[in-house]
């Protein structure tokens, strides 16, 4: 019988202490080869590693190493062209690829396991997966940040109405406020890059959870995995899984950011908003109503991120309870895992490819900015700037705009006889700071709304985006 069939009765790995078979229940509902194949390419690389490390210490002969290396790139085609037969029996990725690395090569294959555990290399090939992935979400991470950096650069002088309370409070730039989403996500970059600095370890050597009594070299097999270092302890190695919980936490924060993105883009669309139009590619259309333009990438952003806050909660609780060293529990860990890696990956392309393509309708959010007396603030720092007490201006300019609610004009629409009617200290001069434009200008300092200043701000932000410490 073909030890890669699916018809194999006993994990040959394990089975030598059992009496009778796995219960055919008990080997499905144990079996994760159904989700972990994902880790193949990730096991392959890990083994080849082993087996070349066991060559140099004289555990396996050169040609014993030669053979198996030739076997598993074999089998790496095998998988590649999707030809390679999965066996439930066989359990897990790492027993499927070693019983067909047996079966092409007879019993050498069968040394590749020599110290080694199943412990030490499901942490290693999560690891090697998982820093795989993070460099991937990195470079759409990347992509996304240049997208917005360059949109707010071109929008630098657009104006629109500033929100506190989702209420009318002082006009701002459109390239002020993507800068401030670009900040947001200028922090998840750097945790990602942190977390992938703790990911970048090596477990395997651990074994089982002890280390091994063979003379292995774990810094060869660092080396040659690309590993910055080998765990320090063999326990921990192969026990704990919050690399993955902390890659997960990134991916939470990184989509409470997109999420909020995505709330202002689902209003900007709307017909009462009116800021910004997204290109029909990203949009859908309603089967009864026939006008509806719908921002669904945007709203599925938003609702995929409860999706992976519940699998931080679930890598949270797989973890808290469980004692030294590997638990069966731990095969929970791939799933939350991989479906993380996933929606934070898509969610990344679908802003990376969206963001660049939004065309703001300046003349709304110029509009929509003289409403609600946004200027209200410039006017009570001119009371201030003319010998008036804050709180005295504070309580003028409150009166202006009882006064200017009670006519329906914004405080730039009054006449300077109406103005001077609640303070003597207001000139003429006062239109140059009750004006949208004059307002914004205003703010020219580090981190304000000032056209000038927003420039300057993403040529900061291009400039440490281009620097960025990458690990190795």
């Amino acid at each position: 019988m073909s030890p890669n069939s699916s018809s194999s009765s006993t994990n040959q790995s394990w089975g030598g202490r059992f009496s009778e078979p796995t219960d055919a229940f008990v080997a499905r509902f144990t079996a994760s080869v159904g989700f972990d194949q994902r880790l193949a390419l990730q096991d392959i690389r890990g083994s080849v590693a082993h087996a070349t490390m066991l060559a140099r210490v004289g555990v396996l002969t050169d040609d014993e190493r030669d053979a198996i290396v030739v076997g598993l790139d074999e089998i790496r085609s095998e998988i590649e062209a999707g030809t390679f037969q999965w066996s439930v029996p066989l359990e897990d990725v790492h027993m499927n690829i070693e019983a067909r690395l047996t079966e092409k090569i007879g019993i050498t294959g069968k040394k590749l396991h020599t110290g080694r555990s199943r412990n030490d290399q499901v942490a290693t090939d999560i690891r090697l997966y998982l820093r795989d992935a993070i460099d991937t979400v990195e470079a759409e991470l990347t992509r996304l940040r240049q997208g917005l950096i360059e949109l707010a650069e071109r929008q630098a002088d657009t104006i629109m109405p500033g929100f506190t309370h989702l209420q009318t409070a002082q006009p701002v730039t459109f390239g002020h406020h993507l800068l401030a989403w670009q900040e947001m996500l200028a922090r998840d970059h750097e945790r990602l890059l942190d977390c992938r600095r703790r990911v970048n370890v090596l477990p395997l050597g651990a074994a089982a959870l002890a280390g091994t009594t063979y003379p292995i070299d774990r810094h060869v097999t660092a080396e040659l995995l690309g590993f910055e270092r080998p765990a320090e302890n063999s326990l921990d190695a192969v026990s704990d899984r919050d690399f993955a919980i902390e890659f997960t936490s990134f991916a939470s924060i990184l989509l409470m950011h997109l999420s909020r993105m995505s709330e202002e883009l689902v209003l900007w669309t709307s017909a009462q908003f009116d800021f910004i139009d997204l290109p029909d590619r990203f949009c859908t259309g309603s089967s009864i109503m026939p006008q509806k333009k719908n921002p669904d990438v945007p709203e599925l952003v938003r609702g995929k991120t409860g999706r992976v806050y519940g699998h931080l909660m679930g890598l949270l609780t797989l973890m808290k309870s469980q004692p030294l060293a590997y638990n069966k529990d731990n095969q929970e860990d791939k799933e939350p895992l991989f479906d993380s890696v996933d929606t934070v990956r898509d969610c990344l392309k679908a802003f990376a490819d969206m963001v660049p393509a939004i065309e703001p309708k300046k003349a709304s959010m110029f509009d929509a900015a003289r409403r609600g007396f946004s200027t209200a603030t410039d006017l009570a720092d001119y009371l201030v700037c003319r010998g008036v007490a804050f709180r005295d201006a504070h309580e003028i300019v409150g009166q202006s705009v009882a006064y200017g609610l009670k006519t329906g004009k914004d405080l730039s629409e009054m006449t300077l006889e109406e103005l001077q009617q609640f303070s003597d200290a207001i000139a003429d001069d006062v239109f140059a700071v009750l004006t949208l434009e004059g307002s914004v200008a205003a703010r020219n300092h580090i981190g304000g709304t000032a056209p000038d200043q927003v420039r300057a701000a993403a040529q900061r932000a291009r400039d440490a985006l281009t620097s960025l410490e990458r690990p190795a």
